[in-house]
């Protein structure tokens, strides 16, 4: 130990992190720069982030995003379900499903729901109910399935990892018992299940917000398309793309708290529970 007195730690430089830093901030700054005394009318930015047409744009975005990331809820679950469900061909269509809709882009989807009437000029039953698909297929409701269906093959398969994530030795228990399949699916299986499921699908919610600006292509008044409408007008295409970011950004950031706040409270209740 006496040998050992005389020596002095040294503690490690770490220069590729600091000239990594370095290289970051440089091209920040630059970036920042250009933004600076680039040809961007700051003073059109702030003028037309409050205006009328944005801010609808702004609660049709929302609108539309709570709206199918419901039905993608809905259909997920309803999904998961059956693809592990011992009915062979109920297994079938759900893997047909997910196959379908995870295998197209969004925006060939909503292309070709807007445009059904192509394929089916008439909806309903006739003697009953019917009108024309024209009709019926507007730009929210074509937009509505669009991004719900599609969402619904992804959450399909966040559902299911989180019902796999339960022991299926509490399923057998649940059945032994005389419960039905779905009746332990929904009072044992799905509550457990919800501690995995809660944290991606509040990610895919945010992604949700950012997806609806696909809609612009067939007419809905989203933010995005809002703002194209103004710079069709006025020619100022970056100010209006600014004041569409600042509003997705905004959007984005006042749900991450709340998507984390949901995660402890879920992850709390359960611990209450057990």
């Amino acid at each position: 130990m006496s040998d050992l007195a005389g020596l002095s730690l040294v503690r490690p430089r770490h220069w590729g992190r600091w000239a990594t830093a370095a290289v970051l901030l440089g091209l920040l700054g630059l970036v920042a720069h250009a933004f600076a005394v680039g040809q961007i009318e700051w003073d059109f930015v702030w003028r037309f982030l409050t205006v009328r047409s944005i801010l609808n744009g702004v609660e049709n975005t929302v609108v539309m995003s709570i709206c199918a990331m419901a039905l993608g809820i809905a259909l997920g679950v309803g999904v998961a379900v059956m693809r592990m469900s011992p009915n062979p061909v109920l297994r079938s269509v759900a893997l047909a499903y997910v196959w379908l809709f995870r295998g197209m882009p969004v925006i060939l989807q909503l292309l070709l729901w807007f445009n059904l009437a192509l394929v089916f000029p008439m909806l309903g039953w006739p003697g009953i109910w019917q009108a024309r698909t024209v009709d019926v297929m507007t730009p929210f409701f074509a937009a509505l399935l669009g991004l719900g269906i599609n969402q619904g093959a992804y959450t399909s398969e966040v559902v299911r990892a989180g019902i796999l994530s339960v022991d299926v030795g509490q399923l057998e228990a649940a059945l032994a018992i005389g419960m039905t399949r779905l009746r332990a699916l929904r009072r044992i299986i799905l509550p457990q299940a919800m501690k995995v499921v809660i944290p991606p699908l509040g990610n895919e919610f945010i992604g949700m917000i950012k997806l609806t600006s696909l809609a612009s292509v067939i007419q809905f008044a989203e933010v995005l398309h809002s703002a194209q409408n103004i710079y069709y007008a006025n020619s100022r295409v970056i100010e209006l793309l600014i004041v569409a970011g600042l509003w997705y950004l905004a959007i984005v950031s006042l749900l991450t708290p709340l998507q984390m706040l949901l995660e402890r409270r879920f992850a709390r209740g359960l611990g209450a529970r057990r």
